[in-house]
């Protein structure tokens, strides 16, 4: 016969804070299920949803980059071909060309007009035209209407370049106005590009430190501060030592007392 003692209900405590210090060790987090703290838990899934927006966000943002740097790099080519129509220009307006001279060089404009003309017309990222003159967005924040937008031109410089003949002086000496006109153009939406590129950029860094707040503040509810979780553990097992070690006593003091009865 044994006699039930305070030691029993108190080595089953020990038990329980035993499993539970062994859970936390184990995950290294202290908030492992609703029982544990259920408002602490509540405001873990909330930090991690929005550390799951802002992750999200800077890739959105990174998607921006690439694809201001797609819509540059197109630019960037027309470019050069509008600077070589015009060196083309100055060297058919010399009086020293026949008009045969001015027609070989005009066969070269021509490639390049249509060269330009490809771009604008195919030129896509992700399959979306880079140049049909509508306005690209991109979410670059977890919350509604945190956007950065830019618009590129609507391929129209492709259409004044075409008009370039260089077949005769007159022609080249407006062909040359023309180039300039482009070269403005063009330079002025890459200007525009790149700025698109450093917002975003700087947006990314913000996204960044915000996110490095958010899983500080998240790491700090949830996650096991193993110095104190171990010395809790021993302690718990000296109490659970003491308790069984009680309990024997008392079961043995029981049968004592039975015996002489």
């Amino acid at each position: 016969m044994k006699i039930q003692s305070p030691s029993t209900s108190f080595l089953n405590q020990t038990q329980q804070t035993g499993n539970k210090l062994a859970e936390q060790l184990a995950t290294g987090k202290k908030i492992n299920s609703a029982a544990d703290d259920a408002a602490a838990l509540q405001i873990i899934d909330r930090l991690t949803s929005q550390q799951d927006g802002y992750g999200q966000a800077v890739s959105n943002a990174y998607d921006g980059i690439s694809y201001s740097q797609a819509t540059e790099s197109n630019l960037s080519g027309v470019n050069d071909a509008v600077s070589r129509i015009r060196e083309l220009s100055i060297q058919a307006g010399s009086g020293a060309l026949n008009d045969n001279d001015r027609a070989a060089l005009q066969d070269e404009v021509v490639q390049l007009q249509s060269q330009i003309t490809d771009t604008f017309e195919n030129a896509s990222f992700g399959g979306k035209p880079l140049f049909d003159g509508q306005a690209v967005s991109f979410q670059v924040g977890p919350d509604a209407n945190t956007t950065q937008s830019v618009t590129p031109g609507n391929g129209s410089i492709a259409s004044v370049v075409a008009g370039i003949d260089i077949s005769t002086q007159a022609g080249a000496q407006a062909a040359i106005d023309i180039s300039d006109q482009a070269a403005d153009e063009i330079n002025s939406q890459r200007a525009e590009l790149g700025a698109f590129e450093n917002t975003l950029s700087s947006t990314i860094r913000g996204l960044g430190e915000q996110n490095e707040n958010i899983a500080a503040s998240k790491s700090r509810i949830q996650d096991t501060d193993y110095a104190q979780a171990i010395s809790q553990q021993v302690s718990n097992d000296i109490l659970a030592q003491a308790s069984i070690a009680l309990r024997g006593q008392a079961n043995q003091s029981a049968e004592s007392i039975l015996g002489l009865l």
